[in-house]
């Protein structure tokens, strides 16, 4: 009914708020505009003559950074801090995965794959119990056994430091206004920047080996678990804690009994996302001797054997699969009533821990504690024909479309090329003014300010240049990301069928290792920014889908029926009823895309990206400590930056 479309577009409009946004627009860019116009022509005065950052502005710190790297080596081995501090953490670090390796060998494949299936039982049911035991064995098919408990003895210490790390952070920050301003930077920073970066320091001061491996990982892998506590011990309901409080409970009463049980499911996210993330660092950590599954996958893609690698990386993406679901049902578990009684409580978890033994000493009875070696599958070699095939047929001479790699071409000179030559043509106040701009149109002035600085931080550093060659890269992947997932995520949101179809696939994304589809994206694509950019898109994809169609589901019901009751079509209640009120989880998604492109970057360096993710690579190939965090720095300077002009910032009352 056509005659009712003016009315339902009006839900998407409101007249006299959108007058009061523009004020609000002309409000804030006034003061700026102001500024602008008396910042501009001194700058045209000063630097008229060069676009680039002055070099009377920039700072450089290869020398300080040179002498504490010739320090370290040349004290590690007998100065008190690295013998009795950070020596003892290396040995704690080797003697707890040696500990937890040694068990997992000693119950033997039998005795992991059922505590592995009972744990998922006890947790979420039947179904998931067999989906993981399935998993498991897949791990041993696949002739991957050893590596995957290597891999998982690490991920069990690494994963134990980040929550028990997180949880203390995030406890101070959910308790302390003051507290949570000064680690929200802090934990920005370890979650931006780039695992290279930080590499070569740890390497310096613990040396090639597991203990440099387990901390680079509880480093990247310890800020979710920090900020969903926080966020679950803030968000806790008011009126609990008024009630709490006029019992006359204590604070620590108060935490013990309310403000805890009520975050439990963001402690469990929290959870969740730091198995994630841990798991993602395996080959990144095998490259500084971490061993397992990220050390076969990273051997190799160094001679280009992507079925190898396939072989390793599909076990790492199995417990990653697994670990979430698992982790999800017991978030979504903790308020069911209607489970079985011999599930629950302690009754559910003597029966695992029976289960297990019973399996494992059968085992060890039977002298069957090694996988069988008759009992894998080699898939190395029909992955390799996969793969030459497509190399021969899709890399160029298809007809009409054109190779894979004419597309690549075509995306570096029309996009690539244009816009990092615009971005480095403009002079660098007009970027910081711009930059000032966007921040200040979604955010506060503090906002702007902390947007501004992060950009003027790069200049600074004496890295401007690539730096926009970087933010070139990250714009386009961003883009495409973002124009594949709003769609993608539309479709999923739309239709179950969608959604339950591009779920495995998502998952196998988000978790298969960046190294491993490296080799197809280069041998599809050629080597350049085209495939660094193709790269960062599907790594960042499943976020934003998954965003998007969590937003798009969350929408009113109310306000749907609604519009349908006004005759609004499909299409319609989409533009002007969902698309807006899911407008938090699309900026979000938009925030997500960029921060995980950003993660890229170092990978896009090894695939001919240049610009930071080169220098950061150089460095740690080098040992050129000042070449690497510098422009690791500058990756992180990025990130905050994207970050502000990405992400609303509301003004606090009072302000």
């Amino acid at each position: 009914m056509t005659t009712a479309s003016p009315a339902a577009g009006s839900l998407g409009r409101g007249g006299p708020s959108a007058l009061l946004r523009n004020r609000t627009v002309i409000g804030k860019l006034l003061p700026f505009a102001v500024f602008a116009a008396v910042l501009v022509p001194l700058a045209l005065t000063r630097w008229s003559g060069s676009t680039a950052w002055p070099d009377a502005l920039t700072v450089d710190l290869s020398g300080p950074l040179g002498g504490a790297s010739d320090w370290i080596i040349d004290n590690r081995d007998h100065h008190p801090l690295f013998l009795y501090f950070f020596g003892h953490i290396s040995n704690a670090v080797v003697l707890s995965v040696r500990g937890v390796y040694l068990l997992l060998l000693a119950v033997g494949w039998a005795g992991v794959t059922a505590a592995a299936g009972l744990i998922a039982w006890r947790v979420a049911g039947v179904r998931l119990a067999l989906a993981t035991a399935v998993a498991f064995a897949l791990c041993g098919g696949l002739g991957m056994w050893v590596p995957t408990m290597q891999t998982l003895a690490l991920m069990v210490v690494a994963v134990t430091a980040s929550v028990v790390l997180g949880a203390l952070l995030g406890l101070a920050a959910g308790l302390s206004d003051r507290l949570y301003r000064m680690t929200r930077p802090l934990l920005d920073t370890m979650q931006v920047l780039p695992a290279f970066a930080y590499l070569l320091p740890v390497v310096l001061i613990f040396g090639i080996g597991v203990p440099a491996a387990v901390l680079a990982t509880v480093v990247y892998a310890a800020p979710p678990m920090a900020r969903l506590t926080a966020l679950g011990l803030r968000e806790a309901d008011s009126g609990v804690m008024e009630a709490v409080s006029s019992l006359g409970a204590t604070a620590r009463q108060r935490l013990l009994t309310a403000r805890l049980p009520l975050a439990r499911k963001r402690l469990l996210l929290g959870l969740n996302q730091t198995i994630m993330m841990a798991l993602s660092m395996a080959v990144i950590a095998s490259v500084i001797g971490a061993g397992g599954l990220g050390d076969r996958v990273y051997q190799a893609l160094a001679s280009v054997d992507v079925g190898a690698a396939l072989a390793a990386g599909l076990p790492i993406v199995l417990l990653a699969v697994v670990l979430d679901r698992t982790t999800n049902a017991a978030g979504s578990g903790l308020d069911r009533t209607d489970q079985p009684r011999f599930r629950t409580g302690w009754r559910g978890w003597s029966l695992v821990a029976l289960g297990v033994a019973l399996v494992a000493v059968a085992g060890r009875l039977a002298d069957r504690l090694e996988w069988p070696s008759g009992g894998t599958v080699a898939i190395a070699e029909p992955v390799n024909r996969v793969v030459d095939w497509m190399t021969d047929h899709l890399y160029s001479g298809v007809p009409v479309i054109g190779g894979t790699a004419d597309w690549a071409g075509h995306f570096t000179t029309w996009v690539l090329d244009p816009l990092r030559g615009g971005l480095q043509a403009l002079p660098w106040w007009t970027l910081l003014l711009v930059v000032a701009a966007l921040a200040l149109l979604i955010g506060t002035w503090q906002t702007a300010l902390t947007a501004v600085l992060a950009m003027a931080a790069i200049g600074v550093l004496g890295v401007w240049k690539p730096s926009l060659d970087t933010l070139s890269q990250v714009l386009a992947a961003v883009a495409v990301t973002l124009v594949i997932g709003f769609a993608a995520g539309i479709a999923a949101a739309r239709s179950s069928r969608v959604e339950a179809l591009l779920r495995p696939v998502l998952d196998v994304f988000q978790t298969l290792p960046q190294f491993v589809y490296l080799i197809p994206v280069v041998a599809l694509f050629g080597v350049g920014r085209a495939p660094a950019v193709a790269a960062a898109v599907v790594y960042a994809l499943p976020a934003v889908v998954r965003i998007t169609t969590q937003g798009l589901r969350q929408v009113d019901p109310a306000a749907l029926e609604s519009a349908r009751s006004l005759g609004a079509t499909g299409g319609q209640q989409l533009r002007q009823v969902q698309l807006p009120l899911a407008a938090p989880a699309l900026r979000l998604a938009l925030n997500q895309g960029v921060v995980l492109v950003l993660a890229v970057v170092i990978i896009g360096g090894l695939v001919g990206g240049g610009a930071l993710g080169y220098d950061v690579v150089f460095g740690l190939a080098q040992g050129d400590l000042a070449t690497g965090l510098v422009a690791g720095a500058a990756i992180v300077c990025l990130g905050l930056m994207l970050d502000r002009v990405t992400q609303p910032t509301k003004r606090r009352k009072g302000a």
